[in-house]
């Protein structure tokens, strides 16, 4: 199998930063999916797309920790990653955070459960049956100094109303500190969802696809299911940013790698040029 598929982006180099946001699928039982959806299968093709894409910042969905462990492998030793699992005792599926350490300095970082008790891990209180994260990170671009806060996340699939309280309390947390802000995820929602909606109002937040100067694929449904891309289908993995970044590129990467897919979701992938802010040192 290929290690090399053509990459959409690939690295960049400063100002620009490299922006992806990709539901891997967790791992199942080999009994209890079908050929498409094996990890052994996928992993292969995971490994191919991170290292030709080679993001500066990755925020990946339902990583159980070897799976967080092979996307480290291929993303290489320059990158280093913060999240854990959802769950209590900080087990199951995660949403972690990876970055270039080369580029990027982390200044802090915190995880939390989107629910009344965040401080509480494995809560739920929203409507969400199943505990859902938020990762926040601080990070100072060594090449240009500027200073700003990454949240990753994955909203629950079932309930509307855990959707939009998690979305409502993601633009208060960003609304209430200084730092231009990068918000990415699976959101569950498409853009004309209440989540979308009070994500983005006020304009603390704006689409990363709607803001890009230039979009280098169509605008692909993002939940693939294994199969090529479909037109008419909503996005429902997302990069937001706030309005002083500029966004030079947007796409979703519905590209086949040996002839299948990573994961039943299509990357989102931008290019970012986050500006200095006042906390910048």
């Amino acid at each position: 199998m290929s290690d090399s598929p053509r990459p959409l982006i690939g690295p960049v180099a400063a100002p620009d930063l490299h922006v992806m946001t990709f539901n891997v699928r967790r791992r199942m039982p080999a009994l209890l999916t079908r050929p498409a959806d094996r990890w052994a299968r996928r992993r292969p093709r995971l490994r191919a797309v991170l290292r030709a894409e080679r993001p500066t910042l990755l925020g990946a969905q339902e990583a159980l920790p070897d799976q967080a462990a092979a996307i480290a492998a291929a993303l290489g030793p320059s990158h280093r990653s913060v999240g854990h699992g959802r769950d209590a005792g900080g087990s199951g599926e995660a949403c972690p955070l990876f970055y270039d350490a080369e580029r990027l300095e982390l200044i802090d970082w915190q995880q939390s459960a989107l629910s009344d008790r965040p401080d509480q891990p494995g809560s739920a209180t929203w409507g969400n049956v199943i505990p859902r994260i938020l990762v926040q990170a601080s990070f100072r671009d060594r090449a240009t100094s500027a200073a700003f806060l990454v949240m990753n996340t994955h909203l629950d699939v079932f309930s509307a109303r855990a959707r939009l309280r998690s979305a409502q309390h993601i633009r208060r947390l960003i609304a209430a500190q200084p730092r231009p802000a990068l918000v990415m995820g699976d959101l569950n929602a498409g853009p004309s969802s209440p989540a979308l909606h009070d994500l983005l109002a006020d304009g603390t937040l704006v689409d990363a696809w709607t803001a890009a100067t230039d979009r280098l694929t169509p605008e692909w449904g993002t939940y693939g299911g294994y199969r090529p891309p479909r037109p008419g289908r909503d996005r429902i993995d997302w990069i937001a940013v706030s309005p002083a970044a500029t966004v030079v590129t947007a796409a979703v990467n519905a590209h086949p790698v040996d002839g299948g897919w990573a994961s039943d979701h299509f990357p989102v992938q931008a290019v970012v040029r986050m500006p200095r802010s006042e906390s910048s040192p």
